[in-house]
């Protein structure tokens, strides 16, 4: 009894001092904010009457001046933020200092109280927040925001804001003035009628905030949905159990519904407690069951790993970063420790290091030969060995583009065993097994290293010059050398061959700019399919993107390119792919590619790219859209005209299958818009298509952006939809999907005839001077399509002395040839 009422005690006791933590922050604080390496701003930062975020004044922003609490990642205290390293010299008390690390790009807000107390006050506080956002669920959060709409809703418009006298109650004007700013065009009578309606109380002609909760519910009742409840309720008014079975399975394709089912669904869902009591399901439970995450059209089984994860690493995408390091263009901006932490986050598990000698002997990461700022190596290993695997165990591969000399390069090793450590220890996997990669399953929670090995060719090559070794046709004038030139030759002989045996082995990878594999693409796509199921290929930005400008990535990833390197920090539609690509598997960076991609013939040029497999038809009826914004770049902001939208579907995949298809402009609704249209699509390969979501705002002069939704084929849902609109939890768009096969035409499947190249007639000297990189883009480009370097890659070098005494006035045997390949099966 003494141990319960001494834990009420505490329990009580911690409430006080939230209570207070939540009332002095509400009041507000003075504290300094730091920016880059100016002087310290004194700001008054405070916690607004809603607890949902935290504003700042004076400031130019104004309004946006704030920062949500659901969009704080962490609350650090002390001094360790990269802000803070900058104001190392400062007289800072550390227990006066915390950094708030939020928003998309894990951006660090930095500040200094006058007090310790003060400090401690914030960071209790603000955790507290952030439990209560991350422990409530997203159905309950969804709900949350509809129920309190008018409090929360479009650009901050908040019922306070609404009230212009100030009184507590809304007008009949006031209202109008809200709704147009919500982008609501309704008739005034039908707006009269609804605002009579909702005024129960004794104030008449005027709305309080629950009574405008319930004029914004009767408002946003919806058609669409409604009709679809008449159509399985027989006409009534709400659907019983029966009837939810029958909606589930005939619409929504769900297998196996029972009734205790749809009795949870009505428990969870039902709002009106006599439908609770009769159990069944009125418009209002029927519409919060189709808002919650059960009718999203995302699959919930993808927003976890789903796929076989013990495959060879060549056989799955993998999400990559390119210049990871740098928060702007490519030429003048910034470089933060902070990206790295925040592309791992993202699900990126490719990330890129580029290092140069630095002062005192430290190595530093930054663009070569431009003015962006420096930041050193050792920051940045230890910024990935902290967020590496904080959202997903599989490995993580760091591409370092190696600039330093050699003790430089000793210290970056240093720091890579003693930060890592066990991370890239990989003495469990078998590195004899050079057919075959390690699967991401094995190799949970490493870090792998790839960088070019550019001491060791410098080394071999200053030993060939400074022993005047001339590799010419006639073999016999090397002897002439002496001896000793014999054993040296020798032994770099064997270097040789080996260094490129290894190229030919699984643990290559390869990198080249997207200009050197459109080229590729362009003339052999089949070889580079081949190349792709043998070994790791990673594609990079043009050298001309100085503005960090991002290419498309879906013909690289249609090829089976495994590492398309993007610029994570230039947000856009090619990000929007990226991130639409690899949420299909739990977001863990790591994609299992489709089957014929890993196995076989594939060219994915071609109009029938596989023979004798059906077709799938996608039909999607465009029902309504809900609560549509405004553009962001209106002139006008919220004063702005109603919007006129429409809505644009596209499909992202084989060039066979790219199209896209639009519905008709609805004029002056941007609340709850209907077009009810439907658009036919038919695709020969599902598993890499991406489906884009675009909804523009009409103009006499152009078209406005307002916001999209990009999804992979085979993660969408059947049945009666919502699509959600990126970074708009309340936008979405109402729709049906319909998945239907189509017989295709069957016939002989038709392949190249592949032979083993002469490849052993080049020039000896040829083999030292390419790189990786070069030497597989020399060889796809120059090989007749007789003489794939594809299908070399796919056979073992074996090393013996009859290949090093091969010279080009040796003829090579002519090889037979190859069978003719035939397509992989499709995946399931």
């Amino acid at each position: 009894t003494a141990d319960i009422a001494r834990i009420k005690y505490l329990s009580q006791l911690y409430d006080k001092r939230l209570e207070r933590c939540m009332c002095t922050m509400q009041t507000g604080t003075q504290m300094t904010k730091l920016k880059g390496k100016k002087k310290g701003l004194v700001r008054f930062f405070y916690l607004d009457e809603h607890k949902s975020c935290i504003r700042w004044r004076p400031s130019r922003k104004h309004d946006k001046a704030k920062i949500t609490i659901d969009s704080i990642h962490e609350v650090c205290e002390g001094k360790k933020s990269e802000i803070f390293q900058r104001y190392a010299d400062s007289c800072f008390d550390p227990n006066c200092c915390f950094s708030i690390y939020h928003g998309d790009h894990v951006e660090s807000l930095d500040l200094v109280s006058t007090n310790g107390d003060e400090a401690r006050t914030w960071i209790t506080g603000l955790k507290y927040l952030m439990a209560g956002i991350s422990d409530e669920d997203s159905l309950a959060k969804r709900q949350r925001k509809r129920d309190q709409y008018p409090l929360l809703c479009h650009h901050g418009q908040t019922f306070s804001e609404a009230d212009k006298n100030g009184d507590g109650n809304l007008s009949l004007g006031e209202v109008l003035q809200l709704l147009h700013k919500l982008n609501v065009n309704l008739p005034r009578q039908k707006v009269r009628e609804m605002f009579k309606k909702a005024d129960t109380d004794d104030n008449q002609g005027s709305l309080a905030f629950e009574e405008f909760c319930t004029f914004y519910k009767m408002m946003s009742t919806r058609r669409g949905l409604y009709l679809i409840m008449l159509s399985y309720s027989n006409n009534k008014e709400f659907m019983d159990l029966n009837d939810l079975v029958r909606f589930m399975e005939n619409e929504q394709k769900m297998a196996g519904v029972t009734r205790e089912y749809c009795l949870e669904i009505v428990s969870q869902f039902e709002p009106c407690s006599q439908n609770l009591q009769n159990m069944v399901l009125g418009i209002d439970g029927f519409t919060n069951y189709m808002r919650s995450p059960a009718g999203d059209i995302f699959k919930p089984d993808h927003h976890r790993v789903h796929q076989d994860m013990t495959q060879p690493l060549c056989n799955y995408f993998i999400a990559s970063s390119h210049n990871t390091y740098l928060t702007g263009d490519q030429l003048l901006s910034e470089s933060r420790v902070d990206m790295y932490a925040y592309v791992l986050q993202a699900g990126c598990r490719c990330v890129e290091v580029d290092c140069w000698d630095g002062p005192d002997g430290e190595p530093i990461v930054h663009h070569g030969y431009t003015l962006t700022s420096k930041i050193l190596f050792k920051d940045v290993i230890e910024t990935v060995n902290k967020y590496a695997f904080t959202k997903n165990q599989y490995p993580v591969i760091l591409s370092i583009e190696n600039h330093c000399t050699v003790p430089q390069q000793k210290k970056m090793a240093e720091y890579l065993l003693e930060v890592l450590q066990d991370k890239v220890d990989l003495s469990t996997v078998n590195m004899n097994e050079f057919r075959k990669l390690p699967s991401p399953e094995l190799l949970k929670g490493k870090v792998l290293v790839k960088v070019k090995p550019y001491f060791f060719i410098n080394v071999l090559l200053s030993i060939i010059k400074q022993n005047h070794f001339c590799f010419t046709q006639q073999w016999h004038k090397i002897f002439q050398h002496g001896s000793h030139s014999i054993s040296w030759l020798s032994v770099c002989l064997k270097l040789c061959v080996f260094w490129l045996a290894a190229y030919m082995t699984s643990w290559q990878v390869s990198s080249l700019n997207e200009s050197i594999v459109n080229q590729i693409m362009a003339l052999k796509p089949a070889q580079l399919v081949r190349l792709n199921q043998r070994q790791l290929l990673r594609v990079y930005p043009s050298n001309y993107r100085v503005d960090s400008s991002n290419f498309n990535p879906q013909p690289f990833w249609n090829a089976g390119c495994h590492m398309v390197a993007l610029n994570y920090q230039t947000e856009g539609r090619m990000l929007e792919l990226n991130r639409a690509k690899f949420s299909t598997n739990g977001n863990c960076g790591y994609l299992l590619k489709p089957r014929c991609m890993n196995k076989g013939f594939f060219n994915p040029t071609l109009e029938d790219p596989l023979p004798g497999q059906s077709k799938t038809q996608l039909v999607l009826k465009i029902i309504s859209g809900q609560q549509l914004p405004k553009p962001k770049d209106s002139m006008l902001g919220d004063r702005g005209e109603i919007i006129d939208p429409f809505v644009e579907v596209e499909i992202i995949g084989l060039p066979i299958d790219c199209c896209k298809q639009q519905t008709r402009v609805v004029d002056d609704n941007g609340f709850n818009p209907m077009w009810e249209e439907s658009l036919v699509f038919t695709l020969h390969m599902t598993q890499i298509a991406l489906v884009r979501f675009q909804v523009w705002d009409h103009d006499p002069i152009g078209q406005n952006f307002i916001g999209q939704r990009t999804i992979a084929f085979v993660s969408m849902m059947p049945g009666y939809r919502h699509v959600y609109l990126e970074g708009m939890e309340e936008a979405s768009i109402f729709v049906h999907v319909a998945v239907n096969d189509i017989t295709g035409k069957v016939g002989l499947s038709t392949g190249l005839s592949f032979a083993l190249p002469a490849l052993l007639s080049l020039k000896t000297k040829a083999w030292i001077f390419l790189t990786a990189s070069q030497f597989t883009a020399h060889f796809l480009l120059n090989s007749t399509l007789d003489e794939s370097m594809s299908c070399f890659l796919s056979r073992r070098l074996t090393c013996t002395p009859n290949c090093i005494r091969t010279s080009e006035s040796a003829p090579t045997p002519a090889p037979s040839a190859a069978p003719v390949p035939t397509p992989g099966p499709a995946p399931s």
